[in-house]
């Protein structure tokens, strides 16, 4: 019997995936972190390969844990940092580069320039979003700029563009289907909020090719079949898809205008829905695509913070505070408070509402006195 359903949850620094039984209860669970890549300062990247290839050994770690056959996986549903942006070709299914990070911030001058054109409204109106390094369109047009021979490969249609989850759906149908679902198309600056179709305005300010950019869809629906995955039988459909923070809205419950939750994780972000139209905010919020199901859009206000948890792990592994990351409690429970000391984490800029690329984090209030515990 076809009774249990395989959730992959594809994030910034490590991919899990869950196995739910047909009472949604969870059967397992396996977590897989993977290598964050620094070429440079404020240069984020992720090897796509490793992506998928903890997504495939996190697939067979879970099965194993429940002893569960395969054979009886109904569905798979996918959710994914966002903005994270990969190129590949669409013959080999070969990535192009490394895949640009969502918190990556090499894209700054181009956003500068953008700006500087008198574009940002533009974008703020028709996107709900404002030039910032942490969207994917400016990473597209890096890596059409800067991988050798990458633009007219594109124009040719040659290069498929996608968001993680693009790629996951690639992968697991074994190349037959090049689509995304509306919330993460709506993190791209090249969705068009009100129509939730690529718009080719946007499209020619940012430089990049209508030729390389999945199908819009639904979160809910066929986005396509299993083909080839190790360990997985062939067509088992991939039925659902939404970006992480608002697949976490939806989780929730968050399904009434007013409705809020905050995640955190390796950023920290705030999500309002907002019902059935687009609200600007005047206070440095984006406007995003929660969810579409039959076809209807729902509508959320979003505050995002690039560095939550992110901050743990760089204390871990940049300074070497702790081994690991649990024992960062009992280091902060020693000691009575911080000892006046303030940390800015903007480690890679700030979002909401400053939206300062440029921004990067301080230690505040030191004092002979201050140890690692504060």
């Amino acid at each position: 019997m076809k009774n249990r359903i395989l959730t992959i949850d594809q994030g910034t620094t490590g991919t899990t995936v869950l196995l739910i039984d047909a009472e949604l209860t969870v059967e397992a669970r396996v977590t897989l972190e993977f290598p964050q890549i620094y070429p440079r300062s404020g240069w984020v990247e992720h090897d796509p390969e490793t992506i998928w290839d903890s997504v495939v050994r996190a697939i067979g770690a879970v099965l194993d844990e429940a002893s569960a056959d395969p054979a009886t996986i109904a569905a798979i549903g996918i959710t994914n940092q966002r903005e994270t942006t990969v190129l590949w070709d669409r013959e080999t299914g070969r990535p192009v580069h490394n895949a640009i990070v969502w918190q990556c911030r090499r894209t700054a001058e181009l956003c500068r320039a953008l700006r500087d054109q008198g574009l940002n409204r533009l974008f703020a109106e028709r996107t709900g979003l404002v030039l910032d390094p942490y969207f994917s369109g400016t990473k597209v047009r890096w890596l059409l700029d800067n991988v050798a021979g990458a633009r007219l490969r594109a124009e040719s249609g040659e290069l498929a563009f996608g968001t993680i989850d693009s790629w996951l759906v690639w992968k697991l149908s074994g190349g037959a289907r090049h689509v995304t679902d509306v919330t993460n198309a709506s993190r791209t600056l090249m969705l068009d909020l009100k129509s939730r179709r690529f718009d080719d305005e946007l499209l020619e300010h940012l430089g990049v090719p209508r030729a390389l950019l999945p199908e819009v869809l639904d979160c809910a629906g066929l986005f396509g079949e299993t083909k080839g995955v190790p360990g997985l039988p062939d067509g088992i459909p991939i039925s659902g898809i939404a970006g992480d923070q608002q697949a976490a809205l939806f989780g929730q419950c968050c399904f009434h205008a007013g409705d809020a939750k905050i995640t955190y994780g390796t950023g920290a972000f705030l999500l309002m829905n907002t019902g059935e139209r687009p609200v600007v905010s005047e206070h440095g919020l984006l406007t995003t695509v929660a969810w579409q199901l039959d076809g209807k859009p729902t509508y959320a206000l979003e505050g995002s913070v690039f560095i939550a948890g992110a901050a743990i792990q760089w204390l871990r592994d940049g300074l070497e505070l702790f081994t690991h990351a649990s024992q960062s409690e009992a280091l902060a429970r020693s000691v009575e408070d911080a000892g006046g000391v303030i940390f800015v984490p903007a480690l890679t800029g700030l979002g909401a509402p400053h939206w300062s690329e440029e921004a990067r984090g301080a230690v505040l209030g030191i004092s002979r006195g201050t140890t690692k515990a504060h």
